[in-house]
């Protein structure tokens, strides 16, 4: 594995190994030990063209914890795509620095860095996927109900977004059943689930236009923003489309009584989750934000400190 692009192309065992990995330097963090230095005197770049709390944090926290550094650009420093392409932004970083993190509008753009770059690319979002969160994502539900999460069901409730994608791909690789349950117009492409399903036949993966029937049998019951960033011109239209689509008190009671509710943040209270759920006893969306920290230092430990 030399880039961390999307999901889909990361083998299985490398994803596997990377939670490892996550999970052995997060034991060693909670039992006071300095993890070792396998990235010091390495540098990741780290170019945003969108605002960015857990990805900046948790990407500048883990280098430090493995012993290296960060260098933090904002559009206006890079320019990707206008100033400078991004196959050229990825030739002129690879002589320089050890790894580049995008977190950009368009996917086209980290595919263009990777295609140029002699050093690992890793999408820290995109308007694609966003592969990062799932390994998040991934060990919260770990955290929650076991290494084996055969036949366990997550439900994502809202828009067929980058989310919704990486969430699917997840599902279908750990094993875990995926209902995705949006409006009409905005699922997730069909033809995913059903590549998926052909991939893993014995995983249930679908989408449906009924939340009620997405949750019925939910162990993780998950959710997003219905307007991410660049569809602020489609609030109200949005708005009015997923009225019904609320991860609240009333849908999580149609839950087995053991689900949890993930959320991977900034959350709007009273939008696509209520502040009830959200600070309730059943979310888990503030370990889950704790874990982008140590996911992401299981995948620079791998991609850039070679664990």
């Amino acid at each position: 594995m030399n880039h961390f692009i999307t999901l889909a192309d990361t083998p299985l065992e490398d994803m596997n190994h990377i939670l490892d990995v996550a999970f052995d330097l997060r034991a060693q963090r909670r039992a006071g030990q300095i993890n070792a230095p396998v990235l010091a005197h390495k540098t990741l770049a780290m170019i945003s063209e969108k605002p960015s709390l857990r990805t900046r944090v948790s990407f500048e926290q883990a280098m430090l914890e493995l012993g290296g550094q960060t260098i933090v650009m904002g559009d206006f420093d890079v320019g990707l795509g206008k100033r400078e392409s991004p196959a050229d932004v990825a030739r002129v970083l690879s002589g320089i620095v050890q790894g580049i993190v995008a977190r950009v509008f368009e996917h086209q753009k980290l595919l263009d860095m990777a295609a140029h770059a002699t050093i690992p690319v890793i999408n820290a979002l995109s308007d694609f996927s966003h592969p990062c969160q799932a390994l998040a994502d991934a060990m919260t539900i770990r955290d929650e109900f076991g290494r084996n999460l055969q036949g366990r069901t997550l439900a994502y409730v809202g828009d067929g977004n980058n989310v919704a994608r990486s969430l699917a791909v997840l599902c279908a690789r750990v094993g875990m059943n995926c209902i995705l349950a949006s409006p009409k117009g905005y699922e997730l492409e069909n033809g995913l689930p059903r590549r998926l399903a052909n991939q893993a036949p014995d995983v249930v993966c679908k989408v449906v236009n009924d939340p009620h029937e997405a949750v019925a049998n939910a162990d993780v019951i998950y959710t997003d923003t219905w307007v991410s960033m660049g569809q602020e011109a489609e609030a109200a239209k949005r708005a009015a489309a997923f009225a019904d689509y609320q991860v609240n008190e009333q849908l999580l009671a149609e839950s087995p009584s053991h689900s949890i509710v993930l959320h991977c943040l900034p959350a709007y209270r009273g939008k696509e989750i209520s502040a009830g759920v959200l600070e309730g006893p059943r979310s888990r969306v503030f370990p889950q934000a704790h874990n982008r920290l140590h996911a992401q230092k299981g995948l620079l430990a791998v991609l850039m400190g070679g664990m």
